[in-house]
């Protein structure tokens, strides 16, 4: 008869092992479900950094039916306005009626030439009697009762300028400032005049010039001059000819001279005039184009021949159909406009790529980009402002902006960079994410480098050599390090190692050569001598033999490092190595990151690899050892290879360690994007990135989804070199399993 106790015991395990393995079931599905929601959360965040601009239809204005000298708008983008010939603001608003404004021309006097700077609201307009008038727009804002904001406008003349010659038209006209001083530059005739004054402003606006000087720069031009140009800071006067040749003046104590000989842009092309050409936000671009469509953009950088400032072509954008007829450039960032006739063109130059392009049904006469980047104003030739509402959050990003070289102002050829912030409107964000995947896999290999040879030998010795007795002591003492904080170790790093291994590093190389030296030679003198003196110490206990060794062998080594300092580096290393080398010399490097970050490693290798080995069953080394095999050639040819799965796994999960690893490198690090494998320079980790960015990136904004991308190639890599790692680890399992 059935015993029911027994079988309420069996029953009662039945129902619990069902339930485990549900739960463990369960859990897993959970991990992985966790692990997928994290790479998708991640992914929304980062996808529309690769998205396109969207521009739609916001509307049309009526606007005058006269010819148009300048056109703008208000930096909110609700206001734009049109300048005709006459002298009279239109000011447009989305809805309700048109309100005008006239700048005091005389009789049969009209505008000719015009210059906007939209950035400070500021207008200076050419007349055909020779005079220039200087304005400010004077945009306010009126809160309405609905809650709104209105917005008006009430142009003044701030200053009245005669140049050049007298009643002569003005066709040309450009404008800077840099402090108080003022500098303007004309075109009369083909001529060419650039005075710099000051303008002194009364308590009623308009303000009494005081000339500084005035020149006829003329003669420094190869030819009759068609387009002028004057950055925002007032140092260089851009001058462009019907040939197609342009010449960069400098402004000098009292007058200009030639700051670059002409060239020409498009000397490459059959047609070598210029059909555009337009400063890039920031005045230190040029943005030109051809007549066939070539658009190129030449910047100021140091020409490493001449060892001064100089434009160059650094970047060739998608070509158009026909030469540009009108352009603006954003306010806000290194975007800009092109439209030839009916296409219109958004790109964007740092990454030279094209956000956005489309075709209109009118001739397009001008544009201009809202302050905030947020719309676009067409003018066409019946005086209609065409709005656009303009969705684009990351024009800074995309595929070559994160991963390819790129060619940013004032460099002097492309090149990986990170730089996220700087001190100027006008900076220019560099994203690349190379050199920081550069810095990860160089603070990883100088760690691992470190840390692999200590743990994985000192992990077979302790398994396959130390005596047990001692094992009971090694192992507790190796895991206690891995308790050991980051940040401590960071901290250490940082204030204790790096300044002692800034004037030690002689000694340090002497001690990395001289402790495996001296162990060889330990070792080999040891095998030679006769079994009545080796027999004297017990098996497992040979490191108390070496021990006295190798303190001796440390302390040599170290203190051999002052002289060989003086004899091979010249008395001073930090000064030999970049002599020698052409590398920088950094007291926070990469070998301060290999110590210490090792350091941390090598607990989690040890540990694994020493219960890999000790898992290798006991008959297996019994067996070998009754065949004739030393020790060595036991613990080499039949343990390891057993245990190797185990091994690959541990160099896995140490690898991850060091990718991951934030605090050490953020403190014992330079923590600067530099890409170069100098053992003694610094370097920025994706990790170490992303700790330091992302308290300061705005939410949502580009350099807050760079961040994210910057964990998604974390992400990426670490799944890859896992999912490598367990393919191999299987196959070296099947290969050595054991019956």
């Amino acid at each position: 008869m059935p015993d029911p106790d027994r079988f309420q015991t069996a029953r009662s395990t039945l129902i619990v092992d069902r339930f485990m393995t549900t739960f463990i079931k369960v859990g897993g599905l959970a991990i992985i479900a966790a692990v997928f929601a994290i790479f998708v959360f991640i992914l929304v965040e980062i996808l529309p950094l690769f998205g396109s601009a969207n521009v739609r239809a916001a509307g049309d204005r009526g606007g005058p039916q006269a010819e148009a000298v300048a056109f703008g708008v208000d930096e909110w983008g609700n206001l734009p306005f049109v300048l005709v010939a006459d002298g009279t603001f239109h000011f447009l608003p989305a809805t309700g009626a048109a309100t005008t404004a006239k700048l005091p021309l005389a009789e049969g006097e009209r505008l000719t030439a015009a210059d906007y700077d939209q950035k400070h609201q500021f207008l200076s307009v050419g007349t055909s009697a020779g005079r220039v008038i200087q304005a400010e727009l004077n945009y306010t804002t009126t809160p309405a009762a609905d809650g709104t904001a209105m917005i008006s406008a009430a142009p003044a003349v701030v200053a009245e300028i005669a140049i050049g010659a007298d009643g002569a038209p003005v066709t040309g006209l450009a404008f800077g400032e840099a402090s108080e001083a003022k500098l303007l530059a004309v075109i009369q005739g083909g001529k060419v005049h650039v005075s710099a004054f000051t303008v002194a402003r009364s308590m009623m606006g308009k303000g009494a010039v005081e000339r500084l000087w005035d020149k006829e720069a003329t003669a420094l031009l190869p030819g009759p001059a068609t387009r002028i140009l004057v950055d925002d800071k007032a140092e260089n006067v851009v001058v462009a000819d019907a040939a197609g040749r342009i010449t960069v003046l400098g402004v000098v104590t009292d007058g200009v001279e030639v700051f670059q000989q002409p060239f020409q842009p498009f000397a490459d092309l059959p047609d070598r005039t210029i059909a555009s050409l337009d400063f890039l936000f920031g005045d230190v671009s040029l943005v030109m184009t051809a007549p066939t469509g070539e658009n190129r953009i030449w910047s100021l950088f140091i020409d490493p021949q001449l060892q001064k400032r100089q434009f160059g072509l650094t970047k060739e954008l998608p070509k158009l159909s026909s030469g540009a007829t009108a352009y603006a450039n954003s306010v806000r960032n290194k975007a800009f406009v092109l439209a030839d006739g009916k296409e219109v063109s958004l790109r964007f130059a740092t990454s030279a790529t094209v956000r956005w392009e489309g075709t209109v049904d009118y001739p397009v006469r001008d544009v201009i980009l809202s302050g905030k980047y947020d719309r676009i104003f067409m003018l066409d030739e019946r005086g209609t402002v065409h709005a656009f509402a303009l969705d684009d959050p990351h024009p800074e990003s995309g595929v070559t902006a994160f991963f390819g070289k790129v060619w940013y102002e004032g460099g002097d050829k492309p090149e990986f960079s990170w730089q996220s912030s700087g001190s100027t409107d006008d900076f220019e964000p560099k994203l690349s994410l190379i050199p920081l995947i550069v810095g990860t896999l160089k603070g990883t290999f100088y760690a691992m480098l470190f840390a692999v040879p200590i743990a994985l030998l000192g992990a077979i010795y302790t398994s396959e050599f130390m005596h047990p007795r001692f094992k009971l002591w090694v192992k507790p003492t190796i895991e206690v390090m891995a308790s050991l904080p980051s940040v401590v170790l960071g901290f250490l790093a940082a204030l204790w190692l790096a300044p002692l291994l800034e004037e030690k590093v002689p000694s340090v190389l002497a001690c990395i050569v001289g402790l495996p030296v001296s162990a060889l030679l330990f070792g080999y003198i040891w095998s030679r001598q006769p079994d009545a003196i080796r027999s004297r110490i017990r098996p497992g206990y040979e490191f108390l033999a070496y021990a006295p060794v190798m303190f001796v062998a440390l302390w040599v080594s170290w203190n051999l490092g002052g002289p060989l300092e003086r004899l091979v580096f010249d008395g001073d290393f930090r000064s030999w190595w970049p002599k020698a080398t052409g590398a920088s010399y950094e007291q926070r490097n990469s070998l301060i990151v290999g110590f210490m970050m090792g350091f941390a490693v090598i607990p989690i290798l040890f540990t694994i690899v020493e219960d890999a080995l000790s898992n290798v069953p006991k008959a297996m080394r019994s067996g070998s050892l009754a065949l004739g095999a030393s020790r060595w050639q036991t613990a080499m040819r039949v343990v390891v290879p057993t245990a190797s799965a185990g091994i690959l796994s541990a160099l896995m999960i140490g690898l991850g360690r060091a990718v991951g690893e934030t605090m050490i490198v953020v403190m014992a690090t330079g923590n600067t994007p530099i890409m170069d494998l100098n053992i003694f320079n610094g370097m920025r980790t994706l990790s170490a990135n992303i700790a330091v960015e992302l308290p300061e990136a705005p939410h949502g904004g580009t350099l807050y989804r760079a961040l994210f991308l910057g964990a998604m190639l974390l992400f990426l890599m670490t799944f890859l070199v896992n999912t490598a790692a367990e393919v191999l680890r299987q196959h070296l399992r099947e290969k050595y399993k054991t019956v």
